[in-house]
């Protein structure tokens, strides 16, 4: 915190000033574009562009992180505030707001608490499901501007397209055709031209082409404030604050981690790192400074950190620099956004949007675990057709509930050893390894605790049936049980007593000091008996004779 401006070097200036003012000329057109798929006045999306950036730049420990408004928070804030608002552009204003404050709350407390670790509960195939509907919800959601015609407002993909449909005789040709044309601008500036931000370009032509009425009828953006609005600390409510909290929760975790994501991968490049609990620290700081002047939810993105990556910028001058351009914006060059076409700013949020639709990941997770894949596509689907918090929570809710699967039914594997040394591997992946009938080594891959001691009784149960009365001595290999607890314990002892009764023995190899802890203390070592605890499998299968067995 502070460090980049305490030691500051004048050597980096040349490049965050260049850094600084071409993100700025990138982010001016995308934030007002952004604030329209919020719902909101695209004023709104400047005033998140100014004090939630040097808020952050102060507090942040990534250098080239650009904060602001995104297209996915975007989203997240129209669902929000959308039923709430019931079309009221100065309620909407005034709930996101509220929003921004509560997510900077939810953000601020997280990382004073050092609760960084709670993102860990979106997966990386969750997100990627999640990000890549949302991209067609939002690109979908620009349909009524692009085309020229009135569309109920829905996040849901399939009522879109039907309403689209339906409304196909009303498509205004003006507006699709400086849409699309501006798209096909945006793409050709992309491919061909990546460093010219072609975003200014397009606002800048769509304004004149709208201004000159070279083409008749376009909806445009209309008056535009100047500065800044007085601060002031948004309207609290506990009517708006509960109704509020769900999606509050939701973007303040996927703003997080779209953020942590982006900062984390530029460090790695630049050979730095950043710290998760302080990020969320200074994004919550960002959200709590931005609302009192009326932004909306911020976080990072990718697209402008790579621009401001690209650009130069050594440290948080470069956001510093930013917000004070789309403050001089702000207060000296909003009369020329009058005539700003909201066609231009729907084709700068399809073109941005439509890039997250993630097919690689698609491909990576076929080739490498189905069972991710899985994940991807049930999020996917539930975002589409339940919407975009229900999406999400399904998501997260499925694969924390295959983590409990897993959990409770762990991997399990009989072990053999591997001819002509003292190796022991899983027989189901070395065919050659080499079992004794009298004697059964085991090996569970997981903490072992109440949710899965049953399943440890059970399939023991089932590989004693299949010796047919051979066995004398079963070894589990605990090198892979982390973790005992009491419930757990008290299982041991009831398969150790039942397997003494049949005339097995029960021995251990390989527990690790906490797990023998939790045993010492229980009872559960002298029960058993301090010889029945070996250093390894090997130890352990070269002890178990017929004699040793019937002692």
């Amino acid at each position: 915190m502070f460090d980049w401006l305490k030691h500051y070097k004048r050597a980096d200036l040349r490049g965050d000033l260049t850094a600084g003012l071409t993100t700025a000329v990138m982010l001016v057109p995308q934030a007002m574009a952004y604030a329209i798929l919020a719902d909101l006045p695209p004023i709104i999306g400047l005033y998140a562009s100014v004090i939630p950036l040097i808020l952050y730049a102060l507090l942040g420990t990534s250098r080239q992180l650009a904060v602001g408004p995104v297209a996915m928070v975007s989203l997240l804030v129209a669902s929000g505030i959308g039923p709430l608002a019931q079309g009221d552009p100065a309620t909407a204003v005034g709930l996101a707001a509220l929003l921004a404050l509560m997510v900077g709350a939810l953000q601020l407390g997280m990382g004073l608490g050092r609760m960084g670790f709670l993102v860990n509960f979106l997966s990386h195939p969750v997100i990627s499901g999640f990000t890549s509907a949302a991209a067609l919800v939002i690109g979908l959601s620009q349909l009524k501007y692009l085309l020229g015609i009135k569309l109920d407002r829905t996040h849901r993909v399939d009522l879109l397209l039907h309403q689209a449909y339906t409304k196909l005789d009303q498509i205004q040709v003006e507006a699709l055709i400086l849409g699309g044309g501006a798209i096909l601008i945006l793409l050709a500036l992309r491919k061909w031209a990546p460093k010219v931000p072609g975003a200014l370009i397009v606002v800048i032509l769509g304004t004149i082409i709208a201004k000159l009425e070279l083409l008749k009828g376009l909806a445009i953006v209309g008056e535009v404030p100047a500065g800044l609005p007085a601060p002031s600390v948004p309207i609290i409510d506990s009517e708006s604050l509960i109704a509020l909290l769900p999606i509050a929760l939701t973007i303040a975790m996927v703003g997080f981690m779209e953020s942590i994501s982006v900062a984390k991968a530029f460090a790695r490049r630049n050979r730095y790192k950043v710290d998760p609990n302080q990020e969320l620290i200074a994004l919550g700081a960002a959200n709590l400074g931005g609302s009192v002047f009326g932004a909306y939810p911020v976080t990072g993105g990718f697209s402008r950190t790579a621009v401001n990556a690209q650009a130069g910028a050594n440290t948080g001058l470069a956001s510093i620099i930013t917000g004070l351009f789309v403050l001089i914006t702000l207060q000296f060059l909003t009369e020329y956004f009058f005539f700003l076409p909201k066609a231009v700013l729907s084709a700068i949020i399809m073109v941005a949007v439509f890039g997250l639709i993630d097919i690689k990941e698609v491909k990576h997770l076929w080739h490498v675990k189905k069972s991710d894949l899985v994940f991807l596509v049930i999020t996917f689907f539930s975002t589409l057709i339940l919407g975009i918090e229900e999406g999400i929570l399904v998501g997260v809710a499925s694969s924390v509930f295959w983590f409990f699967v897993m959990a409770i039914r762990p991997h399990f594997a009989v072990l053999g050893r591997l001819p002509n040394s003292d190796v022991f591997r899983n027989v189901s992946n070395y065919p050659e390894a080499e079992t004794r009938p009298e004697v059964l080594a085991v090996r569970m891959d997981a903490p072992f605790f109440f949710g899965n001691a049953t399943f440890l009784q059970a399939t023991l149960e089932r590989l004693e049936a299949e010796r047919g009365g051979q066995l004398k001595r079963i070894i589990i290999d605990a090198s892979s049980i982390n973790d005992l607890d009491s419930s757990a314990e008290s299982m041991l002892r009831t398969i150790a007593e039942e397997l003494r009764g049949r005339g097995i023995e029960l021995a251990f190899a390989a527990v690790k000091g906490p797990v023998r802890a939790v045993m010492d203390r229980a009872g559960f070592t002298a029960f058993l008996g301090r010889d029945r605890f070996y250093h390894d499998v090997k130890d352990a299968m070269d002890d178990a004779t017929p004699s040793a067995a019937a002692a």
